[in-house]
């Protein structure tokens, strides 16, 4: 075992006893001091798990904004889903649609630009102001046209949206988009009150929310958002008062808020230690352990232009082991990923693993001779992440550490930390050759793995791509047939005919390998014993509107 897991195992330790400190702390209050609640910063086990009708979550990352049309963080996409109703959802813990403020799925013209939607009625917004086509049609243009982070799934595709009925709207389309009902269910493109918010760049209004959803917004503060069940809600009523969104500041206070029953479900941001410790206490305690393979995949980039000939990127995918960092890194809570497309979807196919395989020693010596590197000139190659993430640390000194051992130095890896805003400002600007990052689906189809990614709207073989998705995202990756083929998913409305055409980009990235898919992640909560019907949507994250709470 690594070093630095020695180390983590040290700071568990710490952690527990800090928990069982805690709980001493809590038996001498609550003998003392009644039913004594606090006001703001962690919840005590007094305010959230002895409430037999509200349910507190824990969480690490606090949201920086509740308005739709600007949050594009996880952490807001997990409350808003529950304040606001989308055109479309999805059925359980699947990426199979299902219509919600929607009646059905769309009408769609034959050249792939019109969309009919007929809508629910006997809808109300929070602040009692009905649901119409008209009050959709505003809140699909106000996430158009207000300039928000998110604002661009939508204005680069939609052309204009009308409201062709009381309850119907039309929308038409700037270019065919196949996907488009599965962008409908992204948690920002939800319904929001007329009344409550106004069209115009900039004009935000991050701690509020008045949407239709089962939960209204109580309260948001920097350490508490609190939702309260909306008694006029259109459809199956919460089985629960509400719920109180705990922002906690590190895993380690998260991990301790759970095992001592101060929130009832912690969810997201533990680290692999306290995953593990968690599952390995559940029987005894009474902890229920949900787990989802999650869309998230965790890729290399590889910047095209700075890593040449293509030998030597495939040779860093065939010596890349998989298995290995899932066991040394993420302790098995993750699974091997051979496309940038995850398992989840059916259109995925294992390429990576097909044409490399894991630790394929004896494959990247071949190519590295072919595009002539040698011991006496190896290849340097400086590996970027972000600062902030330990995991990512550790996948960089690992793969550091394994490719001096099996490549005898012919590939000489250098690790190099920078703050994430740092990262993420330079990427576009071509300064590093590779970095280590991780993606996260904005709707349930595999075009959102491939297009913010390898779409090129500028550029050519000999120069790369000099703008478009693929030189934001820091691949400089130029493809005539991949632009094409994009296009062509893109129109496709035939799901075989779809398949087909993703089956073979997915071919063109292991051969081109602009990237190298590294690992997928699982997803975890916990709940304690008496939350049932836990589930873990693998695009939104917890279900909460269904989470019933036994006394």
């Amino acid at each position: 075992m690594m070093k630095w897991f020695r180390l983590s195992h040290q700071q568990l330790q710490f952690v527990r006893f800090l928990g069982l400190c805690l709980c001493c702390c809590f038996l001498i209050i609550s003998c003392k001091g009644g039913n004594n609640t606090t006001t703001g910063g962690s919840p005590t086990a007094s305010t959230t798990s002895t409430s037999k009708d509200r349910i507190a979550v824990g969480f690490v990352e606090t949201p920086r904004t509740l308005d739709p049309a600007d949050g594009y963080e996880v952490a807001i996409s997990d409350i808003i889903t529950n304040l606001g109703d989308r055109l479309y959802t999805y059925v359980g813990d699947t990426d199979k649609l299902e219509p919600q403020l929607a009646t059905a799925l769309p009408k769609i013209s034959k050249d792939g630009l019109t969309y009919t939607i007929p809508l629910r009625q006997g809808v109300k917004f929070h602040d009692g102001e009905p649901f119409n086509a008209k009050a959709m049609v505003f809140s699909l243009e106000r996430f158009s046209k207000n300039g928000g982070k998110p604002s661009s799934l939508l204005s680069n595709i939609m052309d204009s949206v009308t409201a062709s009925g009381e309850y119907e709207i039309t929308i038409k389309l700037k270019q065919p988009f196949a996907p488009f009902p599965s962008l409908l269910a992204f948690p920002g493109l939800c319904a929001v009150s007329p009344k409550a918010y106004e069209i115009g760049q900039g004009k935000f209004k991050p701690n509020e929310f008045v949407g239709t959803g089962p939960y209204k917004l109580v309260s948001y503060s920097p350490n508490q958002v609190k939702v309260d069940a909306f008694g006029d809600y259109w459809g199956e009523k919460p089985p629960t008062k509400g719920i109180d969104f705990q922002f906690l500041s590190s895993a380690a206070n998260l991990y301790t808020s759970f095992a001592t029953g101060a929130v009832d479900l912690a969810y997201r941001d533990l680290d692999a230690e306290q995953i593990l410790s968690l599952q390995k206490d559940a029987p005894a305690k009474g902890f229920k352990v949900i787990e989802k393979s999650s869309s998230g995949i965790i890729y290399l980039v590889l910047n095209v232009k700075q890593i040449q000939p293509v030998e030597i990127r495939q040779a860093i995918a065939a010596i890349i082991d998989r298995p290995l960092i899932v066991d040394r890194v993420y302790r098995g809570l993750a699974t091997p990923a051979y496309s940038i497309v995850p398992t989840n979807f059916e259109t995925t196919k294992p390429v990576f693993k097909d044409a490399y395989g894991d630790g394929n020693a004896a494959k990247a010596k071949e190519l590295l001779t072919k595009a002539g590197i040698t011991k006496e000139k190896p290849f340097e190659l400086t590996i970027w992440y972000s600062s902030n993430s330990t995991q990512r640390q550790q996948i960089v000194t690992l793969l550091k550490e394994y490719i001096a051992q099996k490549l005898e130095g012919l590939i000489k890896i250098t690790p190099q930390a920078v703050d994430s805003t740092t990262l993420f400002a330079n990427i576009p600007k071509g300064i590093y050759p590779s970095y280590i990052s991780s993606w996260f689906p904005d709707f349930g189809d595999a075009d959102n793995y491939i297009s913010p990614f390898f779409t090129c709207d500028k550029g050519s073989v000999q120069n790369g791509c000099t703008e478009g998705a693929s030189q934001s995202q820091g691949f400089f990756y130029y493809s005539d047939k991949m632009n094409q083929l994009i296009k062509a998913q893109r129109q496709e409305q035939n799901p075989e005919a779809r398949q087909k055409i993703f089956a073979e980009i997915q071919d063109i990235v292991a051969q081109d390998v602009p990237l190298v898919p590294i690992l997928q992640r699982k997803d975890y909560a916990f709940s304690q014993k008496n939350l049932n019907n836990v589930e873990i949507n693998p695009v939104l994250g917890v279900s909460f509107p269904k989470i019933q709470k036994q006394p």
